[in-house]
């Protein structure tokens, strides 16, 4: 049977577009403070799951919610089960923005919106290939499940009471990559450096905040603190010289004998924090030159001289390189220090690849800035790195419908992101964005090309149908 998915896709291409506007107009955003027995994550990421789920109810999949969690959309026959897992949290859109984030926007081709790449678009794009088997009757020897989320942006809290629940699809891909394949992903593990907060002499460090989630690079960064009134003028004039010199923003307030440092870098997705510019590490570089003792000081050399810009954790004693899997990467994601609490924080969330352990990471900051007064503990939900062969006939499918559609060779890629594809022990990430394409996730301005979201279904059609027929 020779099935025309092209046709198929661009015959359903208004209502998808449609769908998708409506999904991201939900602030599917974490929020802890606003959890209810109903909405365990927070409003906003309930209502993007029920919202999902309520097109599976109209296109007549079997739908089941599991306590507002998760949930799944599925249909067909068989022994086997595969899974398609797509998340609708996204993280917090932050500053930068030139559209509301939850107003979507089409422009020169490309729909403007937080979640439009990360991942409700592609989710859109995987559920609509698997609508068009539904509606065309296909054969199928396999169900087809499509595993909804809502806390893939945070600690996957979402997978772990889902499958305390449901039994885990048999194999499958989640659409929340690139292609041609995501078969490899490194390790993730966040690490918490702690410092006491202390203060000695006439500078003072009040505050310090950067970041709004482990897997971002800070965007931002603010400061309060107190200094001698005469050095007032020659911060102000230093900060000047250090925009100047550096790839940043920043603005000072005085109020009440406190200054008030406001510093803007470029905000990333932490698996690729070269491609963000911190400011949290920024701020602390240009504080460090000032006279801070005890606990702030540590606070600030510690990200100054061993965090800032050392992207690979050299000077952390951690790095490491994998053949296969590469090099290892650190984002400095979240500083905080306040000067009427016990401890200051740091997350550094570290993608590592085989090779080197959790172990060995927290041995490399003791031996590297045990000096400072620090200790190190671990976050949960560490994932240790995940690997499917490429000869496992998932991937070679895979691949193989990817050459087909492209005319472009399939190869394997490992990458520093978490997807749920690492769910499966036979699981990768596949899609939904093309080689050479812009990666604006968890960045101001996120937008994916209408043109890649209808070829990715196209795609997604014919791989799930060789899959599951």
């Amino acid at each position: 049977m020779t099935i025309d998915w092209k046709k198929e896709v661009e015959q359903r291409q208004d209502a998808l577009l449609e769908d998708l506007k409506e999904l991201l107009c939900v602030k599917s955003e974490r929020e802890d403070d606003k959890v209810t027995p109903d909405a365990p994550f927070g409003p906003g990421p309930r209502d993007g799951l029920l919202k999902m789920l309520s097109f599976g109810e109209r296109d007549g999949f079997t739908v089941k919610n599991v306590d507002n969690y998760a949930g799944h959309i599925e249909f067909g026959e068989g022994d086997e089960t595969l899974g398609i897992f797509g998340h609708m949290d996204v993280v917090p859109a932050g500053d930068g923005w030139d559209t509301d984030p939850y107003e979507p926007v089409i422009k020169d081709g490309k729909i403007y919106a937080r979640g439009s790449s990360d991942d409700k678009g592609p989710s859109m794009a995987a559920y609509y290939a698997m609508k068009i088997i539904k509606e065309l009757n296909l054969p199928l020897s396999k169900k087809i499940r499509f595993v909804v989320g809502s806390d893939e942006e945070s600690g996957w809290g979402d997978m772990d009471y889902y499958f305390e629940h449901e039994a885990r699809p048999d194999f499958g891909f989640s659409p929340d990559a690139e292609f041609p394949i995501i078969n490899g992903e490194k390790g993730n593990i966040s690490l918490l450096v702690h410092t006491p907060v202390s203060n000695e002499g006439e500078y003072q460090l009040i505050d310090f905040k950067s970041g709004l989630r482990p897997n971002m690079v800070p965007g931002t960064a603010t400061a309060v603190i107190e200094v001698p009134q005469d050095q007032v003028d020659t911060i102000k004039t230093a900060l000047e010289a250090f925009v100047e010199a550096n790839p940043v923003t920043a603005s000072i307030t005085e109020a009440a004998n406190q200054l008030t440092i406001e510093l803007v870098g470029k905000g990333a997705h932490g698996a690729h924090p070269s491609a963000g510019i911190n400011a949290g590490t920024y701020l602390a570089l240009f504080l460090n030159e000032y006279d801070f003792k005890a606990g702030a000081k540590n606070f600030l050399q510690v990200a100054a001289e061993y965090l800032h810009l050392d992207l690979e954790g050299e000077k952390l004693q951690i790095a490491y390189n994998d053949e296969k899997m590469g090099e290892l990467t650190m984002n400095a994601s979240l500083f905080s220090f306040e000067k009427d609490q016990k401890e200051a924080t740091v997350n550094l969330n570290i993608r590592y690849p085989q090779g080197t352990t959790e172990v060995e990471l927290k041995q490399g900051l003791a031996d590297s800035i045990g000096q400072f007064d620090v200790t190190v503990t671990e976050e949960p939900h560490h994932m240790t790195p995940h690997y499917v062969p490429v000869e496992d006939p998932l991937v070679a499918t895979l691949l193989a419908v990817y050459e087909d559609h492209t005319g472009e060779k399939g190869y394997e890629q490992i990458i520093g992101g978490g997807t749920y594809g690492r769910l499966l022990e036979r699981g990768v990430a596949y899609g939904a964005m093309f080689p050479g394409y812009t990666d604006t996730m968890h960045q101001a301005n996120e937008f994916m090309e209408l043109d890649d979201l209808f070829r990715s279904a196209v795609i997604f059609a014919d791989a799930i149908y060789r899959l599951a027929k």
